[in-house]
């Protein structure tokens, strides 16, 4: 009896979770139906073409139902582009070198310091890192460089490399720990120095986990609204050094879309940018699964 109950508990369970992950599925599709029914309007409804969305600079839609005026969004486009590339090329060596400093050489006081740290920094809200950007960040920029503000494509780089970190840190660092001892015993059982072991045995093992942790860094820089908005300066102009102000693409959809008239040109347009956004962020997923698996199969033909 004890067995037959235990057996249906476990049925009921299986079921409830399969039913999550199911109505997880229906919500991603739901979302990804609604963002290109929305989306599409700009080329569907005011006949804009997709290159004209993607590579022109004039950015001046109506926010009426008439239409006839220019979407293109290259400039939020190069600004995310800028701004995230900057970022991950901060973030990336830190964390990787944080990461083997944690794993491999002190991995004791790595658990009990540094590990609680980068939680703590994975949990803080990006309001305070655009707060702290804001009054610490921007005016030090002002008074020790060419910028006439401060806001700039380097403060909004900044700030996200920071709040980038403590991700590509974590994944790198469960990366490492997921290389077999055995590995390292035999190298050190050959003679190899501890410099040796990571630099040609840990690292080379771990590195589409590494890899599956800089893409999830970058994915979590593209979906960066409130806290590089606070600090990129929000002009629409094509920087033409660090020091300039620009604007990204969520950080024009933050600031302008709860203004527009619904299903104006301009509504559409930032729509656009929100599906673009989207297909971004559903191919940095596919790339980290298509990486871990490598990692995965890589690991097992060990």
């Amino acid at each position: 009896m004890n067995i037959q109950s235990t057996l249906r508990n476990d049925r009921i369970w299986r079921y409830v979770i399969q039913g999550a992950g199911f109505c997880l599925l229906l919500l991603t599709v739901a979302i990804g139906v609604f963002l290109i029914y929305r989306g599409t309007g700009t080329f569907t409804t005011y006949g804009h073409s997709i290159s004209e969305f993607l590579f022109s600079t004039n950015f001046k839609p109506n926010d009426t139902l008439e239409g006839g005026g220019q979407v293109g969004s290259a400039i939020f486009i190069v600004g995310s582009l800028i701004t995230c590339g900057l970022a991950l090329l901060m973030a990336t060596p830190v964390s990787i070198g944080l990461a083997v400093y944690m794993a491999e050489i002190t991995p004791s006081l790595g658990r009990r310091f540094w590990q609680p740290v980068i939680e703590i920094f994975v949990g803080i809200p990006s309001i305070i890192y655009g707060w702290l950007g804001l009054t610490i960040l921007v005016p030090f920029i002002q008074r020790h460089t060419a910028s006439d503000s401060g806001f700039s494509v380097l403060a909004a780089s900044i700030v996200l490399a920071i709040m980038i970190f403590p991700t590509i840190t974590s994944v790198t660092m469960n990366a490492l720990n997921a290389v077999p001892k055995t590995y390292r015993q035999g190298a050190y059982g050959l003679g190899a120095t501890r410099w040796e072991v990571i630099h040609k045995i840990v690292l080379p093992i771990a590195k589409n986990g590494i890899l599956a942790g800089i893409v999830l860094g970058l994915a979590r820089a593209f979906g960066e609204a409130l806290a590089v908005a606070m600090v990129i300066g929000k002009m629409k102009a094509l920087p033409t050094s660090l020091l300039d102000p620009t604007v990204n693409l969520t950080g024009a959809i933050a600031a302008d879309m709860g203004g527009t008239m619904e299903g104006s040109e301009y509504n559409f347009a930032l729509w656009s940018m929100a599906l673009l956004l989207f297909i971004i962020s559903l191919f940095f997923i596919l790339l980290i699964r298509y990486i871990s698996h490598r990692g995965g199969a890589s690991l097992a033909s060990k």
